[in-house]
């Protein structure tokens, strides 16, 4: 009996190999496939070749490798020391044209520097070869042409062998003569040498002492010290912009995080009330900080009004508070006893805006008197100062926004009750009416904004249109959560915020510069702005990938006790994030350094800027003192930064 040959069942095979007759085509398959992406890749690259100009005839064309060679040496010798120098002189006489009987010149004395020409004597715009002898081996000099009238042509330059003799030829001019002519040669040998400093004269005389100026040789150069000054100024450009970065983006972290943000939610009736709550009480914010600001003004003129109202205010602040916020209630209060202590808690806030305003005129008067009295630390008062005004400045807009948020929490209590005493046949058609105000205003509020950018100013486009497509599409978002309890908000602050940070990291610090500079003028405040901006867009979204990346069990085991969303980010996120926080922050502030070098092109001061203007200038000797001092700040500043990680993270 013959058994007939069965092929491979789909077990035998384990089910992923092909069948014989399908792998010729398979392997064929596969060949062309990477013969086709290899094709693609040449056809790419090519393409991406023509738009990059690449030109190799360019990289061997000797005027470029001469313009080369001589950046290189310039950039390999930076002008770090500048060094007196003494002048060498030394002439030869020959003749123009040649007299019938020729001319021997005088003899040179032979025991010291000399030079000869050959021949002595050439016909007008003839050549001359000059040769040297017994000068300082390895020595730059020019060789001039000295006329009659005292007026020196230069012929060329020329440098000395290790033996200090030189051979150059030169063109005489066309200067007929029947007297001697001369042709000069001048060296030019610096004084000490950076192992052996030497005190010289300078042959000038001090003007108030009348002694002669003796000067030290070398000496650090005027670029030197410009650099230095300019380095400091960019390291601690650099750290301002850090710290206010940091401190931006550490609390906005914790809203792009996604693990943190999703599970908040509110009901229709908070949100709706929130909102409107939060645009009231910014408005109310708004007016009571400039109310303050201007009782605070009225007392800022006397000095013993400022320290009066700086000791009884608080004083009374304290007092307020005591009563409105007891530690112990036996009974609940009336609702009288609560709007009477809500007033006195606003009337608190008030007085603690005019205290802040009277802590900054006191910082004002601190700093200008110290700062004429610490002569070299007046910068100490000139600081006083500046914390007074920014003081000011940010007093109005945390005010505003501190108001903003109270009110926000008031009527997000306000629609909790509404929720809970309210049936939902009542809730419902209230969630309407609160979901199409809230959007008409929200619409509004935007409006208005784009009418300022783009200077609208029709009624019907900034107010009326608005307010109706808002109020539209708040009625169909509470339609469509009619029959929800809640809404989840919390993603969306994340994505908005997502949205926000890489935004402004999409622009660049050398972009953003440009308009800080219109705002501020040129200089290094105008580029710590800059740099503060983006350093705060780019830290969050690094903070909020290092919270998102937590363990999640310490949260778990802190919700378990009963703890608040604050008491949970405090026990259970933060001693997960801080390590990786302060690596984060010094690894920005290392960029920072290296970033405020390129903003300085755009005036964003730094050392940049005195780079730029030396690249300008083709003054390469002196852009390497600066390219060397980035170097030297930013190497010292990863040494630092990894011992401190080493230790601390």
């Amino acid at each position: 009996m013959v058994e007939t040959q069965r092929p491979p069942t789909e077990e035998q095979t384990g089910g992923d190999e092909p069948a014989p007759e399908e792998r010729p085509k398979r392997r064929w398959r596969r060949i062309l496939f990477i013969a086709l992406a290899v094709a693609i890749a040449v056809v790419v690259y090519a393409y991406a070749f023509d738009k990059t100009d690449v030109d190799l005839d360019e990289i061997q064309s000797e005027r470029r490798q001469t313009q080369l060679i001589r950046i290189l040496r310039s950039l390999a010798r930076p002008e770090l020391l500048t060094y007196e120098t003494v002048d060498t002189t030394i002439d030869t006489e020959f003749m123009s044209p040649c007299p019938s009987g020729g001319f021997e010149p005088p003899a040179p004395d032979t025991s010291g520097p000399y030079i000869s020409l050959n021949p002595s004597c050439v016909e007008p715009g003839g050549q001359l070869e000059v040769s040297g002898f017994n000068l300082n081996a390895n020595t730059r000099g020019s060789l001039l042409y000295a006329a009659p009238s005292g007026v020196e042509i230069n012929l060329g330059d020329f440098q000395t062998n290790q033996d200090g003799e030189f051979t150059e030829v030169v063109e005489t001019r066309e200067r007929p003569s029947d007297e001697p002519q001369t042709i000069r040669a001048v060296t030019r040998v610096s004084v000490g040498s950076i192992f052996n400093w030497e005190r010289v004269p300078t042959g000038e005389t001090d003007r108030e002492t009348g002694e002669e100026i003796v000067v030290t040789s070398p000496r650090f150069s005027k670029t030197s010290i410009d650099t230095w000054d300019k380095i400091i100024e960019t390291v601690f450009l650099a750290l301002i912009a850090t710290t206010v970065g940091t401190v931006i983006a550490v609390p906005l972290s914790f809203m792009a995080a996604r693990n943190l943000m999703k599970e908040i939610s509110v009901t229709v009736t908070s949100l709706t009330l929130s909102i409107v709550g939060g645009v009231i009480g910014i408005g109310i914010g708004f007016v009571l900080a400039r109310l303050a600001r201007s009782a605070a003004n009225s007392l800022s003129d006397n000095l013993l009004l400022i320290i009066a109202g700086l000791i009884m205010l608080p004083i009374a602040i304290r007092v307020a508070v005591r009563w409105a916020v007891p530690p112990i209630e036996i009974e609940p209060p009336s609702i009288g006893t609560r709007i009477a202590r809500g007033l006195v808690l606003g009337l608190s806030a008030a007085a603690g805006v005019i205290v802040m305003f009277l802590l900054a005129a006191l910082l004002n008067r601190i700093g200008d008197a110290v700062a004429s009295v610490l002569g070299v630390f007046g910068f100490l008062g000139l600081f006083l100062t500046s914390i007074g005004d920014i003081l000011r400045l940010l007093i109005v807009a945390v005010a505003t926004l501190l108001t903003g948020g109270v009110f926000m929490f008031l009527f997000n209590r306000m629609g909790i009750a509404l929720r809970s005493h309210l049936p939902k046949s009542t809730v419902r058609p209230l969630n309407l009416a609160l979901a199409a105000f809230s959007g008409a205003l929200v619409s509004v509020l935007l409006a208005q904004a784009v009418a300022w950018l783009y200077e609208i100013t029709d009624p019907a486009m900034t107010l009326w249109m608005p307010a109706i497509v808002g109020a539209a599409i708040g009625l169909a978002g509470a339609v469509w959560l009619y029959r929800r309890d809640s809404v989840g908000i919390g993603l969306t602050t994340y994505y908005g915020a997502r949205t926000v940070f890489n935004g402004i990291r999409a622009i660049e610090p050398l972009v953003m510069v440009i308009v800080f500079v219109v705002w501020v003028g040129i200089g290094p405040f105008a580029g710590a702005l800059a740099l503060s901006l983006h350093t705060a867009a780019s830290l969050a979204k690094l903070y909020s990938e290092q919270v998102e990346s937590i363990s999640l069990g310490p949260i778990e085991a802190v919700k378990a006790t009963g703890a608040t969303r604050l008491q949970t980010i405090v026990y259970a996120v933060a001693p997960q994030i801080v390590p990786p926080y302060i690596s984060f922050t010094m690894y920005r502030w290392d960029i920072n350094v290296r970033m405020s070098t390129i903003i300085g092109f755009a005036g964003g001061g730094g050392i940049g800027f005195l780079l730029q203007q030396n690249i300008n200038l083709l003054n390469y000797r002196a852009a390497a003192v600066q390219m060397l001092a980035i170097a030297i700040v930013v190497a010292t500043m990863d040494y630092v930064s990894s011992r401190l990680r080493e230790r601390f993270v």
